[in-house]
């Protein structure tokens, strides 16, 4: 069952050694300890440090966001879950098996949809689900080529040369390439990357119903309205470094911020003269935008301000923060 970890036996019939997996206190479909990467340099670079120690814990059955600026160091840790890059320091289990002690049977829990549209443009999708269930050693008997291309609308064209395919259908087969060998986490790397709103909207239906079956989804993306709709869980990362990882609730609550936005009776023209202790600032519309941090300025005192610079007040409402905010708060603003 999708999801679910396996009994004690591999894809090609082996047993499990008795002490390979691990239980941890709350079941972690992934968790990484101190985990380092350096890159070597060479006579005209210097070696690099891309992750500098991360800890993180992803449970299971969570849809995770793993967020970051460019070069903060996701695709490195991706890459070494994966298997495709060797971790200079730390500990890292995948559904409870260490990846250097039980390298077989991490990789066999987890699929990766890569960024890359990439397929051997020579075989049809049921060829190359075939192959890939193949090199995972799952027993023809207990493969299931024709139902995960159902599953993710592409039946029609199992036999069709992977050439032909349009861009959309070509993603969905790396998902269904991903899910082969039933593994009960799917790492997302920037899934919508460049592709319409129709496609991004049937891509998540797919990964949702996956995600109905019990399957841990991680998801990295740079559109932070898609993290803040479908993640319940997100971790940052910059400069190779976890700078958070917290419930999304909890995380946007976390910023202390918040816009009161003020439609006066007559658009102004200029930014009225306020206190400090919050920033106002007049739009195109007319409407004034005021920031402020609820923990140090109270409506009421805005209110009041706006009272006396003789602004007569038609309609106000409030908005919240939200995720882009926290992650350029959390990013770009802790560089300043």
């Amino acid at each position: 069952m999708l999801g679910q970890p396996r009994d004690d036996t591999m894809p090609d019939g082996q047993r499990l050694p008795a002490d390979s997996a691990t239980t941890d206190q709350k079941n972690w479909a992934i968790a990484a300890y101190g985990v380092r990467k350096i890159y070597k340099g060479d006579k005209k670079t210097e070696p690099k440090e891309a992750l500098k120690g991360i800890d993180l814990q992803i449970p299971q059955g969570s849809i995770f966001g793993l967020l970051g600026p460019n070069g903060a160091g996701k695709s490195t840790f991706i890459n070494i879950l994966a298997g495709l890059v060797t971790k200079t320091a730390g500990k890292v289990d995948i559904w409870g098996f260490d990846i250097d002690k039980n390298p077989r049977q991490a990789r066999a829990s987890i699929g990766v949809v890569p960024q890359e549209i990439s397929a051997d443009v020579f075989f049809t999708p049921a060829e190359g689900l075939e192959i890939q269930a193949g090199l995972y050693g799952v027993p023809k008997e207990q493969r299931q080529t024709m139902a995960i291309l159902k599953k993710l609308q592409l039946e029609d064209k199992a036999n069709a040369y992977v050439r032909t395919l349009s861009g959309g259908m070509k993603r969905r087969l790396l998902v269904a390439k991903a899910m082969v060998h039933q593994p009960p986490v799917l790492i997302l790397d920037e899934p919508t990357a460049g592709v319409d709103i129709e496609l991004r909207k049937q891509m998540w239906d797919h990964v949702m119903e996956l995600h109905g079956q019990g399957v841990t989804v991680i998801l990295t993306t740079h559109y932070l309205e898609e993290a803040q709709e479908l993640c319940d869980t997100i971790a940052i990362i910059h400069h190779g470094k976890v700078v958070t990882c917290q419930p999304k609730s909890e995380l946007i609550a976390s910023l202390d911020s918040k816009m009161l936005i003020v439609v006066p009776e007559v658009p102004l023209t200029k930014t009225p003269i306020m206190n400090t202790g919050y920033s106002a600032e007049l739009r195109d519309d007319g409407n004034l935008y005021v920031s402020y941090k609820p923990s140090m300025i109270k409506v009421a005192d805005i209110l009041s301000d706006i009272n006396l610079a003789g602004i007569q007040v038609k309609d106000l409402s409030t908005a919240e923060a939200d995720l882009e905010d926290v992650f350029m708060e959390l990013t770009y603003g802790s560089d300043g």
